[in-house]
């Protein structure tokens, strides 16, 4: 799947990053213990030489994910649509380089040239946008990578489209997909999922439901 047909879907963007501004640093605390994300970031730090650069997907606080890459050597772009969240996130981890963006804006070009990172992280960031564009922004993802380029994955396991749901005392949208669905939209879009791994989840915050989180260590085909 090429861009051509991207601009025709109806990108509705209202009240996702005025959620996560309001929510803060209160996601880290709902969120404490992230085993699975720190594993899969842990295998980009360890397969990539020192000073390779990666892109952090919705980097939220950038807690744990771009201080764990940054600390590991690794030159880190995050992306996010709160001001808030990217607030935090330069205070979290001044190392690295921070730009608000909306994922889609990558898709076609963007800011971002193709070819342009040894890795991606992705940890959770698809969920905030609807089915119809994540084949597009993988894509994306993949054109983004050099040849061999890594790709670390994760979605929380869920049959649902554009789906609102109360978090943390606001309101989101979220999609998913379940693991073999996930696996082949992945792959579809030019990636070899290299391992897989699922973590049952009970966030501290009783706003926010236990979930399955879904784990992909991916590599551009």
């Amino acid at each position: 799947m090429g861009t051509g047909g991207y601009e025709d879907l109806e990108k509705d963007r209202t009240g996702q990053a005025e959620a996560f501004d309001a929510i803060g640093d209160r996601y880290d605390e709902a969120f404490p213990h992230k085993e699975g994300q720190i594993e899969a970031g842990g295998w980009l730090t360890a397969s990539l030489p020192r000073g390779s650069r990666v892109l952090d997907l919705a980097c939220g606080t950038g807690m744990p994910t771009a201080r764990q890459l940054t600390d590991g050597g690794l030159r880190v772009t995050g992306i996010d649509l709160s001001p808030r969240m990217l607030e935090l996130a330069r205070r979290n981890v001044p190392e690295a380089e921070f730009v608000r963006a909306d994922m889609g804006d990558l898709v076609g070009g963007g800011a971002l040239a193709g070819g342009s990172f040894a890795g991606v992280a992705a940890f959770f960031a698809l969920l905030m946008l609807p089915r119809p564009e994540i084949p597009y922004l993988l894509r994306t993802v993949h054109d983004l990578l050099e040849p061999g380029g890594l790709l670390a994955l994760s979605m929380v396991e869920a049959d649902v489209d554009d789906m609102q749901i109360p978090f943390l005392g606001n309101t989101i949208r979220v999609s998913g997909y379940l693991r073999d669905e996930l696996r082949d939209v992945v792959t579809d879009a030019g990636f070899e999922v290299i391992k897989e791994e699922s973590f049952a989840y009970a966030p501290a915050s009783s706003d926010v439901p236990p979930e399955l989180q879904l784990f992909l260590y991916c590599r551009r085909a």
